[in-house]
């Protein structure tokens, strides 16, 4: 047997075969939807954690999320099996993020449950976006999952850099979640594929569906603005919920569908994985508000907060006003001890271009209150990006004090 055109192992069974006669028995694998799934957290800010999933509560989520967007769910397992055999099959899903994150895990999985096939990327130790838009027009992908502006902004720059070499025609869909995907990048790339549905989902590892936002070529929202989720809701520190345009921020919370816990870490499930007015949530630490029309607008990662002169600065809103000058790839934010602050907003930026600290400065106070603009700007010429896209804070936080001249 053979897949793409080179020779398989002894033991390997056909997909195909198996998923048309419905005979699982040649796996020898007893199976259950109690089964776990152990799917572990990046350690931004901390060790890794081993989230519970089991195979039920993932499709589950699933399935809320579908019903959610009003997409047809089926009904039973034969309907299921027809829809993969007739519709999923023509799909070809990229997981352009590794497999390890749960953006990538989660949506192939999605796409093979659907019937549809995976299309990996070759020589990936490193993101290389001309290896992936060579991937797209060979292979015909119709769809990709990234880990937004990380992903987004090189495979823009490489479109607009090459006009016309790549044929992205077949691209339907990309899907991100995991950090910040801004508005600016997300039409750039509808120029280049204005048939494409680009979707920001709000996830984490903890639970999935908190909130997502479609932009295509008629329209979408501004970048961290999301609508909710199914069965999802904001609550205060102390457990009231938010009312829709008090403007006052709270936790993201996701009933429904969601994991057992952290693997043998009761005392952390306890904090994260909390029952409110009798239904149990997940709470990851993700602050956002509650816009008039039910809306939301993240605002950062609990733990990331910088408290400055007594205000909270969220670290991503201050990434995302530096990351939309011309001049600057990428953009991180940190707290570091100050007299006068008690915290002193610092960024370290990588560039594409020439800006000084000032004018980064200046800029930034034209999109944020003053008081969010950095104190301090240093230039790094790699941020050092896990290959998930995710970024170490730790490291970044070490580099600026050191740059600075303060003691760890």
């Amino acid at each position: 047997m053979q897949v793409g055109g080179k020779e398989v192992l002894p033991f390997a069974q056909s997909y195909e075969k198996l998923a048309t006669n419905g005979d699982p028995s040649p796996l020898k694998i007893p199976r259950s939807g109690d089964d776990l799934l152990l799917l572990y957290t990046g350690g931004t800010t901390g060790m890794p954690k081993g989230v519970m999933w089991t195979h039920s509560i993932w499709r589950e989520a699933g399935m809320e999320g579908a019903r959610k967007a009003g997409l047809p769910v089926p009904a039973n397992l034969d309907e299921h099996v027809q829809n993969a055999l007739t519709v999923g099959r023509f799909s070809r899903q990229v997981p352009a993020c590794p497999l390890m994150h749960g953006t990538g895990l989660f949506t192939a999985m999605g796409a093979l449950l659907n019937g549809g096939g995976i299309v990996t990327l070759t020589e990936n130790k490193k993101f290389d976006p001309a290896n992936l838009w060579d991937t797209v027009q060979r292979e015909g992908v119709t769809s990709m999952a990234i880990v937004g502006d990380a992903f987004g902004k090189p495979m823009l720059q490489c479109l607009d850099e090459n006009p016309g070499r790549w044929n992205v025609s077949s691209v339907l869909a990309i899907i991100s979640s995991g950090v910040m995907w801004s508005s600016e990048v997300k039409q750039g790339l509808l120029k280049h594929m204005p048939q494409a549905a680009l979707t920001d989902s709000f996830g984490a590892s903890e639970a999935v569906g908190f909130g997502s936002s479609i932009t295509t070529a008629d329209g979408g929202t501004q970048t961290s603005k999301f609508e909710i989720g199914p069965a999802c809701k904001v609550f205060t520190e102390d457990d009231r919920e938010v009312v829709p345009g008090s403007g006052v921020p709270g936790f993201i919370a996701r009933g429904g569908a969601v994991p057992l816990g952290y693997y043998k870490d009761p005392e952390k499930t306890a904090k994260t994985y909390k029952t409110i007015g009798g239904m149990r949530y997940a709470i990851p630490g993700d602050w956002c508000t509650v816009e008039a029309d039910g809306s939301i607008t993240l605002l950062g990662r609990g733990s990331n907060c910088i408290n400055t002169a007594g205000e909270k600065v969220y670290p991503e809103e201050v990434e995302e006003a530096l990351k939309s000058h011309a001049a600057v790839r990428d953009a991180l934010v940190v707290g570091v001890p100050d007299d006068k602050w008690g915290q002193a907003v610092t960024a370290v930026v990588s560039l594409d271009g020439t800006v000084s600290e000032d004018e980064l400065r200046a800029f930034v106070q034209t999109k944020l209150a003053r008081y969010k603009a950095p104190k301090r700007i240093l230039f790094k010429t790699d941020l050092g990006r896990a290959s998930n896209g995710k970024a170490d804070y730790k490291s970044i936080k070490s580099f600026a004090l050191q740059e600075l001249g303060l003691s760890q």
